[in-house]
């Protein structure tokens, strides 16, 4: 056993420099023709992988955190669409219910942690404590400053037990925000994205980047590191997204296809030689 696993101590993140929303370059875009082929080729990885977790009995943990109208539904819409929602969830992470509030904040995300052949992706996530509950003040400083070591403690936990983590932090512009904003007003399907808490939290925009620095400083970890994807182009986030979770899920996975039982193959030719 390492000196570091003896002391308890977590290995560092894979990258030593900090992660920050100003060092992200917002340039990157992908075409049409490029992102389809892209997009069909990481949705028959995703099948490959569930079918692998399904068999082995391995478990997917994703949380997906953003600015409003970054585009996080759409990157999740395309990976449940090859999804078998026998051993695949999403969970829609909004606002405490009053029961919730009862209880220690983590508890409902333990509640849907994934059992054995399950991959569960969270539509923004227990990281709400220090970036939400932290702005609007839902949450007292002591109780936000704690958490990161509470949240550190939850994922690496959920590693030993065998489950493999995936973090993804989309971000835009306000330029690009507003844009998206006026999309959605102006579309009766899409007018139920929008609502007061996105022009509230866009009026706070320094105290959210504040917030998210000292997340992804905190809790990018070796154990569960963040991926920070610019996505002023949805096409580029959405494929950045998709990569960075499919190769969470399948390190150390193996994706052989699942052999035949010689007994379902004894059956089947029994039965199939029956109609000759």
């Amino acid at each position: 056993m390492s000196d570091r696993k003896q002391r308890g101590q977590r290995p560092p993140p894979p990258d030593a420099r900090p992660l920050a929303l100003a060092d992200l370059d917002m340039s990157p875009s992908l075409g049409d023709k490029q992102y389809a082929a892209e997009l069909k080729s990481l949705q028959q990885r995703f099948a490959r992988i569930q079918q692998a977790y399904l068999y082995h009995g391995h478990k997917g943990l994703v949380a997906f955190e953003g600015w409003d109208a970054a585009g996080k539904g759409g990157a999740i819409r395309r990976i449940a669409a090859v999804m078998d929602p026998r051993g695949f969830k999403v969970w829609p992470i909004a606002a405490p219910e009053p029961q919730d509030q009862k209880r220690h904040y983590m508890a409902r995300f333990w509640d849907r942690a994934p059992a054995r052949g399950e991959i569960c992706i969270f539509d923004r996530s227990w990281y709400g404590r220090v970036l939400v509950e932290r702005v609007e003040g839902f949450a007292s400083a002591a109780e936000w400053r704690r958490a990161y070591d509470e949240i550190n403690a939850f994922e690496q936990l959920m590693v030993d037990d065998g489950a493999r983590i995936a973090k993804v932090f989309l971000y835009i512009t306000p330029d690009e925000q507003l844009r998206r904003f006026r999309d959605r007003l102006d579309d009766p399907l899409k007018r139920w994205k929008l609502s007061y808490e996105d022009f509230r939290n866009r009026e706070k925009w320094s105290d959210y980047e504040a917030a998210v620095n000292d997340m992804l400083a905190k809790t990018h970890t070796g154990t569960a590191p963040w991926k920070l994807i610019p996505a002023n182009c949805k096409r580029h986030a959405r494929i950045a997204a998709m990569t960075e979770i499919a190769d969470r899920l399948e390190a150390g996975v193996d994706l052989a296809p699942r052999p035949v039982d010689p007994e379902i193959r004894r059956r089947f030719r029994k039965i199939d030689n029956t109609r000759d």
